[in-house]
């Protein structure tokens, strides 16, 4: 950083003016959005990878239902290997949160631009507010999946 201060703020100026193109870290480092973008793909395929993996394992190794009771792949059982497909799934998921909302400014231009053919772009509050909107839409929406789900389950007969 360098020694100047903005008179008005007594606010550090920097050396040089963050780009959109970069991300500035926690220690002050500058760091590219593309390689940022590029560690986060290589994450996520590395991920989908060891998901399908253990979702191929759930669905085509292990017998089906409780059949598979008592048989285990690398000592873990059926059950536990249904768990790794759902942390797998979890860790997945987060990711492509994440990524979205890294490309967030890039869809809503793409809905505004391309989609509803407005020429001005939502401003950055506009969009964090669609953001959250949809993030509670999609969690409310799984929310009603699950708990209907969970109230039409029905036992077997006796």
């Amino acid at each position: 950083m360098s020694a100047t201060t903005n008179p008005i703020t007594d606010t550090p100026i920097p050396d040089r003016i963050v780009q959109k193109s970069e991300v500035v870290a926690s220690d002050g480092t500058r760091v590219s959005r593309t390689l940022v973008n590029f560690w986060l793909d290589t994450f996520l395929l590395l991920v989908f990878s060891l998901h399908s993996i253990s979702a191929v394992i759930v669905q085509f190794v292990f017998p089906p239902g409780v059949a598979a009771r008592g048989w285990t792949l690398w000592s873990m059982n059926f059950g536990q290997w249904c768990s790794v497909q759902f942390f797998f799934l979890s860790v997945l998921a987060l990711g492509i949160v994440l990524h979205v909302m890294l490309h967030w400014s890039w869809v809503c231009g793409v809905i505004a631009r391309k989609l509803l053919h407005q020429r001005k772009l939502p401003d950055d509050g506009i969009r964090t507010v669609y953001g959250v909107g949809l993030m509670i839409l999609l969690l409310l929406s799984g929310a009603t999946v699950v708990g209907i789900a969970m109230m039409s389950i029905k036992m077997p007969l006796q």
